[in-house]
């Protein structure tokens, strides 16, 4: 029993060192006296397994392995944020919040943190899973790797709810980063790209002892609460006051990081504040995020198929580096496109040292005239992709020579083929270029797609360098003896690579056909198609008349599903995948219909009603109508709440679109 208390005596004090340390940055002993309560609880732990807890401070330095990651539902989904990259975006975007919000709207002003995005759950006041944003809907749990994060909490105080969700950002501080770096340096491996990738890779090691060392951090402000107003909650800024008191590290720790602004013009205070200030944090961050405060009128404004509209992300101007063009180099993509890449002396820009960059295609390169050996000017493209925006002429070597563009594919060495209306060259052997097939597969196992873990570039590549597989259809194939054979390819991991090309053939039709690669076909018109023509057969027959009937699919793509099919390599294919088990029908999901009332027409909803947007928009598929993302010639009726931008109702009637209120479309209903 003394053992027992003395446990529970030392966990808690632990934590609040902890908080303390990481998240107050208040420490109130020193390291050496912390490391001996932590070795005499891991002493005690070890005594008393019976008393195991897995959020016990004992655990943040991680251990054991862990096989792969749960997906899980989201209990409401991530949605991501529109993009702005100017002011007068801001200000518009404002002055429509005002016009659709009821009575004065407030705006939380946040940094927009370059990390990975984190749901945190407690349950009994205890972290039970964190999970990855995933695709919006569905995560990973990576909880044992999360709990080795010091600023995050593994259990709250009294104060705190029994449950709880609590979303924020992982990052990596630039100082830990670049320790990590000098470490891969001397041991002369190749170096991470950038912190926020590096975080990302960090929270899917297997191992959760190596998470532990690599020195991630974590900034959370955002609480979903089953009751928020018995918290009083009734607005972000709210919550994110709460979560201090619970113990969380928020932005409210950084002078002026979390600011609530009464109009456009503080709003705009702030922007102006990070466009600088921003230069100075410990970490990487690219904008800033704009959001309502208040959730009443979250709700009002409501959101669409991909972000909320109350929330704006606000993009800072590129920053550039200078640095000398080394060789340019050539890259093919699965669908045959060929990207012109440079390589560049080593450049620091925006917290990364870029070494390569995007020069797009042959009319950028002409157009700069961008040659080998050229002092470049280089920014990252909303932060992201570095790309040459300019060279330095008078610092042009006298012997340089114009660039000659690639006239072969530098995999297979076919002829280069340009169409008239694009601007990319393109490798026609779709059937024999390795760098298009390997793409191929890959895009095929992505996550997006088959989803088919520990099979990714690196993976494509030495099943293919060992003759393995040649075709997304091979993979269906593989078998443990022939993957036992391959340098680094134990029992454990061949056993999961073929579980999870198992587990993919219960994937939808829909990500399937998103699967298969076709040119100009991504996940929404896959699943459009899918969904339209219910199966492959049906989709293999269709004509460029039937591909047009969808509103989702002009010359372009009809023209490239109906040639894809017509190719007999690819039915070929299609075949295999068939018969290997993968799923080529829509499985028909349980019917939520009321009625056929509206079936054959279609419909945009826009502006406030007197119930969310969303519910309306659900009404209409209830009773069979089809739901559009903007008017056209196509919409049967524009479905118009107050406050509806005066654009959509002129356009609706030019094109004699019905417009109906909500009254009107209640009584066609009935």
């Amino acid at each position: 029993m003394q053992e027992e208390q003395r446990i529970k005596e030392l966990r808690r004090t632990l934590h609040e060192h902890n908080h303390r340390y990481y998240v107050l940055a208040a420490p109130t002993i020193a390291d050496r006296e912390f490391d001996a309560l932590l070795s005499e609880l891991v002493l005690l732990e070890s005594a008393r397994p019976d008393l195991f807890d897995p959020n016990s401070p004992s655990q943040r330095v991680g251990g054991g392995f862990t096989d792969q990651f749960e997906k899980v539902s989201h209990s409401r989904p991530m949605l991501s944020l529109a993009n702005s990259y100017s002011r007068e975006e801001v200000e518009e975007w404002a002055d429509r919040i005002h016009r659709e919000s009821a009575g004065e709207t407030s705006f939380t002003c946040e940094l927009k943190y370059d990390g990975v995005a984190i749901a945190l759950q407690y349950e009994q006041r205890r972290l039970v899973r964190a999970l990855t944003r995933g695709d919006g809907t569905v995560g990973e749990d990576i909880t044992k790797n999360v709990r080795t994060i010091r600023s995050i909490p593994l259990s709250l105080p009294e104060s705190a709810p029994e449950k709880v969700e609590v979303r924020g950002e992982i990052i990596l501080p630039f100082a830990a980063f670049e320790a990590l770096n000098s470490k891969k340096k001397e041991k002369g491996e190749k170096l991470f790209a950038n912190p926020r990738n590096t975080a990302a890779g960090s929270l899917k090691l297997q191992d959760s002892g190596e998470v532990a060392k690599r020195g991630l951090d974590c900034f959370l402000y955002d609480i979903q609460l089953e009751t928020p107003d018995q918290w009083g909650v009734q607005g972000h800024s709210d919550g994110v006051h709460a979560a201090v008191q619970w113990g969380f590290k928020t932005p409210l720790v950084l002078s002026r990081a979390f600011e609530v602004a009464q109009n456009v013009d503080e709003v705009m205070a702030f922007l102006a504040h990070w466009d600088s200030a921003r230069h100075g944090l410990p970490f990487a961050i690219d904008g800033v995020v704009l959001k309502v405060d208040q959730h009443s009128q979250r709700k009002t404004l409501g959101s669409t198929a991909k972000a909320p509209r109350w929330a704006l992300a606000f993009k800072f101007e590129t920053e550039q580096g200078l640095t000398r063009l080394l060789r340019i180099a050539y890259q093919i993509g699965r669908t045959g496109a060929v990207t012109p890449v440079a390589h560049l002396e080593p450049v620091p820009i925006a917290g990364t040292t870029v070494q390569k960059a995007s020069l797009h295609n042959a009319d950028q390169i002409a157009m700069l005239d961008i040659r080998e050996g050229d002092m470049v000017r280089v920014e990252k493209g909303g932060e992201i992709i570095p790309k040459v925006v300019g060279v330095v002429l008078e610092d042009r070597p006298q012997d340089s020579m114009p660039h000659v563009y690639a006239t072969a594919c530098p995999d297979c060495q076919t002829p280069l083929v340009r169409a008239e209306d694009e601007a990319r060259h393109y490798c026609p052997n779709a059937a024999g270029c390795p760098e298009q097939i390997k793409g191929r597969i890959e895009h095929f196992a992505s996550r997006r797609a088959m989803n088919i873990d520990g099979l990714g570039s690196e993976g494509v590549e030495q099943l293919w360098s060992a003759g393995l597989i040649r075709d997304v259809a091979d993979l269906y194939q593989l078998e443990m003896s022939a993957l036992l054979t391959l340098d680094r390819m134990g029992e454990k991991r061949a056993g999961n690579l073929l579980a999870g090309i198992e587990a993919s053939k219960q994937i939808p039709f829909e990500r399937v056909l998103f699967g298969l690669g076709i040119r100009h076909v991504g996940e929404t018109v896959a699943k459009r198609l899918a969904r339209h023509f219910g199966s492959l057969e049906s989709l293999i027959e269709a004509s460029e008349e039937a591909l047009l009937e969808l509103d989702v699919v002009g010359p372009v793509i009809a023209e490239a599903v109906v040639d894809w099919f017509a190719q007999e390599a690819n039915r070929a294919r299609v075949e295999g995948l068939k018969n290997s088990g993968l799923q080529f029908q829509v499985v028909e999901l349980e019917d939520t219909s009321v009625s056929q009332v509206l079936a054959g027409k279609s419909f945009v909803v826009s502006g406030v009603f007197s119930v969310p947007r969303d519910e309306l928009k659900r009404m209409v598929e209830q009773h069979g109508g089809r739901l559009l993302g903007g008017v056209s010639g196509k919409t049967d009726y524009l479905l118009a709440g107050d406050k509806m931008g005066p654009s959509k109702r002129e356009k609706a009637e030019r094109l004699k679109v019905t417009v109906l209120s909500e009254a009107e479309f209640r009584v066609l209903l009935s």
